[in-house]
């Protein structure tokens, strides 16, 4: 009786712990500092949550077939920065997106084609992506941001009182997660993260599975890039260090396993969401950014530790 509700105790907690987690930072967070629980602010915050969460959205299907991709933040800047110089080149806001878009899905589909055809570790793939993508974007720029910036994008807009990075947050998280768990692609991202040699023996293409989550992962991450740099109304070689870091933490705060086979959007929203709490927090608190990093790193490190100890009592 007691291992039944030890075991029914753990599934409650693999389910739906993380929405605790985030109620009692929210608390905390609220608690220490009276501008936090205020209506600009928590706008704020969603609005800095918005590019973590694009690019962890990838991410997502990339960890749950037991892959891993180091590379994003490199290729957040290498993709905003093709982009700024198209626009500039062509003064077409709609041709400079979509170039980065394809700059991203073209990074995605060597990554994910070295994992799924060359057998190279995912880890290795993606570091040298990280070191390849971010000389790329210096090379182009010549190491100096381009802040010669013309025309109306600029992702400021707000509809409804809801910013637009908000909104495309929104439709990506829906669109992520019907696709994960409405669709066969969906099934076969779980299948091959759970037993890739099972997945092939079914008929699966277990490379193309991972190629695929790949070129998603890039144009995702490409795609926070764009919303990057309409913020910023310019492009910096140098942007988007540590996103990697953010992006995976989030990934398994909301519950995806390391091992593969398990996850969810929603659950990388809500990962999002506390990362994203924490830095505002932190900031309105004025703790030391580096104090942050170490934070963040007790976070992932704890994450994983229960998702050990979770996978072992449903063993």
């Amino acid at each position: 009786m007691k291992t039944l509700q030890r075991d029914e105790v753990s599934k409650l907690f693999a389910r739906y712990g993380v929405f605790g987690v985030l109620f009692v930072i929210t608390v905390a967070m609220s608690l220490a500092n009276k501008s936090f629980l205020t209506v600009p602010n928590l706008i704020n915050v969603a609005r800095q949550v918005s590019i973590n969460t694009i690019i962890a959205a990838g991410m997502t299907f990339i960890i749950i077939t037991s892959g891993i991709d180091l590379s994003v933040g490199s290729l957040v800047a290498l993709s905003s920065c093709v982009a700024m110089i198209v626009i500039e080149a062509t003064g077409s806001s709609l041709l400079g997106i979509c170039t980065g878009v394809v700059v991203g899905g073209v990074a995605g589909s060597l990554n994910g084609a070295f994992v799924a055809w060359a057998g190279i570790p995912p880890f290795i793939v993606t570091l040298a992506g990280l070191t390849i993508y971010r000389g790329i974007a210096l090379i182009i720029t010549g190491g100096t941001p381009i802040i010669r910036f013309e025309g109306g994008f600029r992702f400021q807009g707000a509809f409804f009182g809801v910013p637009v990075p908000v909104i495309i947050m929104a439709v990506v998280v829906v669109f992520m997660q019907f696709l994960l768990t409405r669709t066969a692609f969906g099934t076969h991202v779980y299948s091959v993260g759970g037993n890739e040699e099972a997945s092939r023996l079914s008929g699966i293409k277990v490379g193309w599975v991972k190629f695929k989550v790949y070129v998603m992962g890039g144009m995702l991450t490409a795609l926070a890039g764009m919303v990057l740099m309409g913020r910023l109304s310019s492009a910096q070689p140098n942007t988007g260090e540590g996103f990697e870091l953010d992006a995976i933490a989030a990934v398994i705060l909301g519950g995806t396993s390391l091992m593969g086979g398990r996850g969810a959007i929603w659950g990388t929203l809500v990962g999002a969401f506390i990362i994203g709490i924490l830095n505002n927090g932190f900031n309105l608190m004025a703790v030391d950014a580096h104090f942050q990093l170490v934070a963040k790193g007790v976070i992932i490190l704890l994450a994983v530790l229960l998702d050990r100890y979770i996978k072992r009592s449903k063993a």
